[in-house]
């Protein structure tokens, strides 16, 4: 492959994340979340984070076999990363929804994000806070599926691009 697409492989491989994000994004905004919080919800949730797993594990072979397996992970965090979030968020949205009182204020989307967010990111609660036993124990769960997915999600990937760089023939000069 010549000089010129390299290059824009190379685009396409710091497009996708930025594409994958925004649409993911915008089809939790789309999302008909109308049903409430119960077994359906409870159901989603679950098939979500086997669909997750199963992701995770496809982007594991897709990066051991990429010629630039750095960039393929990129693209595998930039989709998982995510996809998790937003089946958490949707899930706090559905049970905000049906139980105001499971939060400290009524949750919007944006809302039910940034207290995803707030949950991964392991800054604390400041202003939204789960006050019912549901809205704690989904939560606790999240935390759970966070040190999950840091730990363990970020081992696998990183296992898989030293095995792509592995395969790959030795290169002279930087």
């Amino acid at each position: 492959m010549g000089c010129g697409g390299f290059r824009w492989g190379l685009v396409g491989h710091l497009l996708r994340p930025v594409g994958t994000v925004a649409l993911i994004t915008w089809l939790y905004y789309l999302a008909p979340l109308d049903h409430g919080f119960g077994v359906l919800a409870v159901v989603a949730l679950v098939g979500g984070l086997l669909l997750f797993g199963w992701l995770v594990l496809w982007q594991v072979g897709a990066i051991a076999r990429s010629v630039h397996p750095r960039l393929q992970a990129l693209e595998a965090v930039a989709t998982a990363v995510p996809l998790f979030l937003t089946l958490f968020a949707s899930t706090y949205f559905l049970l905000a929804q049906d139980r105001p009182a499971a939060f400290s204020e009524p949750l919007t989307r944006t809302d039910t994000l940034y207290f995803v967010v707030t949950v991964f990111a392991t800054v604390g609660f400041g202003d939204i806070t789960p006050v019912d036993g549901t809205a704690r124990v989904l939560t606790t769960l999240q935390m759970v599926a966070d040190l999950i997915m840091v730990g363990l999600v970020a081992k696998v990937l990183l296992g898989a691009v030293q095995t792509g760089l592995s395969r790959q023939p030795e290169r002279s000069g930087p």
